[in-house]
């Protein structure tokens, strides 16, 4: 069996109180939204990046954390990278017990139009039918997808932080299996989870780099800001209709596609498959730009240098199309990298790019809201560096407390005026902690 694991330096790149009455509001306000009953929105993703290793036949179990609760759920899996059809089933949800293990009974049989198993053809994807497992918020499920067929290339996101579990033959419906291969923590195929929420559900997408993907967190613990978020959201009543979803890339860049060291499709090239097609989205929170200032100083290509307004345009070209679909964006100044060596250390002229992007963020009014995690994190002592009770050890990175401190630094007072809130200024809505 063919196995690729992903190696830590290579992903260590940033490189990377609202009231319920607003939510009544904005529920019989919002065309889009059917009051009788349950409308589907996004709980969770791991946007595809890049072609992966051939697999053989078998399966592969994969560990999600729905952050809504729902009724039932449902699933998408994507041959993006694919460079044949691609055929899954069976396929099977579950309630997660630790380890490669599933809750006795709990496991419910996907189907696909009605069939057990589902061809996608290279480049597309494909949503299964509604699959009857209430979910609760912040819940982990095992997705478990056998692979009838070997392949020559799978689709993937490549920095999980969360073990992913592969066994010979059809295992989908085994409550444990023995793992086989080297341990990964690589997303196979299942790019999004999404489930039956209430009415007035709605969705933030977390779009940013490897910061925003968790490099430097704990694995198998959800320890990634948007993690944190989800978490404080549903500690508020008033918040818990908010679901987060994560489409952050280790590596990836604004304005340029993949060119190693960097990885994925660009923001602007993945924005709609990414951010606007996720159902429910009614926020996004970019946190992006300091992998497309590093490659002006590792790439040699022309082309693959980028100036500080090269970078802003791009935030420019979001800031138009999120709007064009009546979705909020909210921008994040970049975190500084001080110190870092990985691919290259910082040089004058990065951080001088970073100080003109992060000016223009907070001072532009171009965003409907800012999030200064930029002045959340840094060293108060050496404010181009990450204060060091939030450095993962890389000086790129954040650590556990870190990311809670940026999801503790995000107003959640935002939400009201996506959510039905009038009357408020910008300026009001504008948080820079």
């Amino acid at each position: 069996m063919t196995r690729w694991r992903l190696k830590r330096t290579a992903a260590g790149l940033l490189f990377c109180g609202m009231t319920a009455t607003a939510f009544a509001a904005f529920a019989r306000e919002d065309s889009d939204v059917v009051a009788s009953g349950p409308h589907w929105v996004s709980a969770w993703s791991a946007v595809p990046v890049a072609a992966g290793p051939a697999l053989e036949t078998q399966t592969v179990r994969q560990i999600v954390r729905s952050s809504i609760g729902g009724s039932s759920v449902r699933l998408r899996l994507s041959n993006l990278f694919g460079s044949m059809p691609l055929t899954i089933g069976p396929v099977r949800v579950a309630r997660y017990a630790g380890g490669p293990a599933i809750k006795p009974r709990s496991d419910q049989a996907a189907s696909f139009d009605g069939m057990a198993t589902v061809t996608i053809p290279p480049g597309g994807d494909a949503i299964s039918d509604a699959i009857a497992l209430p979910v609760s918020a912040l819940e982990e499920l095992a997705v478990s997808l056998y692979l009838p067929e070997s392949t020559t290339a799978s689709t993937v996101h490549q920095v999980g932080n969360q073990a992913v579990f592969l066994a010979t033959g059809d295992a989908t419906a085994s409550i444990e299996f023995v793992p086989e291969g080297e341990a990964d923590d690589t997303r196979y195929f299942l790019t999004d989870v999404e489930v039956a929420a209430v009415p007035a559900a709605r969705v933030i997408v977390a779009l940013g780099d490897s910061i925003t993907d968790g490099v430097g967190s704990t694995e198998n613990r959800n320890r990634r800001w948007p993690d944190a978020l989800a978490e404080r959201l549903q500690a508020d009543p008033a918040l818990a209709r908010i679901a987060v979803v994560n489409s952050g890339i280790a590596g990836n860049r604004i304005v340029n596609d993949a060119v190693a060291p960097y990885r994925g499709p660009s923001t602007l090239s993945r924005f709609e498959r990414d951010v606007l097609d996720k159902p429910g989205v009614r926020w996004v929170l970019l946190l992006q730009g300091g992998n497309d200032i590093s490659a002006s100083d590792v790439l040699a290509a022309p082309e693959q240098k980028v100036s500080a307004q090269q970078i802003i345009d791009g935030m420019k070209t979001l800031i138009v199309r999120a709007h064009a679909k009546g979705i909020e964006i909210w921008g994040a100044t970049v975190l500084p990298r001080g110190g870092t060596t990985f691919p290259a250390p910082p040089t004058a002229t990065a951080e001088a790019k970073r100080e003109v992007i992060n000016a223009w963020i907070r001072g532009s009014g171009a965003f409907d809201a800012v999030i200064d995690f930029d002045k959340v994190m840094r060293d108060p002592m050496h404010p181009d560096r990450l204060l060091p009770a939030y450095d993962s050890g890389d000086h790129l990175h954040p650590n556990d407390i870190g990311y809670q401190a940026m999801a503790a630094a995000i107003d959640t007072r935002l939400f009201a005026r996506g959510l039905g809130e009038t009357g408020r200024s910008r300026e009001e809505s504008t948080f820079s902690k």
